[in-house]
């Protein structure tokens, strides 16, 4: 029983190691197109950035089982709400994009964080 826990464990936290990752990719992509629409997209293009940064490293203390990743779970979460919904008021590509891929990100991390 306790080494279905752990396969399940490790397979949760790969899932959200990937999820993460495509997470940053995203909102990097997105920001980098939010910095040529103007002045009304800076919130978008600060919370991309921020998720980009978040997301980023919060793979890489799971990837190494850092007894921190469960406390920055949530912040990633919490971050990466705000973006998705900072995204998806947008009609852009790139924004609606962001905010799909940000979906898995939150249920994921959410899930670490508990």
């Amino acid at each position: 029983m306790a080494i279905q826990q752990l396969q399940q464990h490790d397979s949760e936290m790969s899932e959200c190691i990937d999820n993460c990752s495509e997470a940053a990719q995203a909102c990097e992509m997105c920001a980098d197109a939010c910095a040529e629409e103007g002045e009304e997209m800076a919130r978008c293009l600060r919370l991309c950035r921020d998720v980009a940064d978040l997301a980023s490293m919060h793979a890489r203390f799971m990837a190494r089982e850092s007894e921190f990743h469960a406390e920055q779970a949530s912040l990633v979460a919490d971050a990466a709400e705000a973006c998705r919904d900072e995204c998806a008021q947008h009609d852009m590509d790139h924004c609606q994009t962001c905010a799909e891929v940000l979906e898995p990100c939150i249920e994921s991390c959410r899930s670490m964080a508990a």
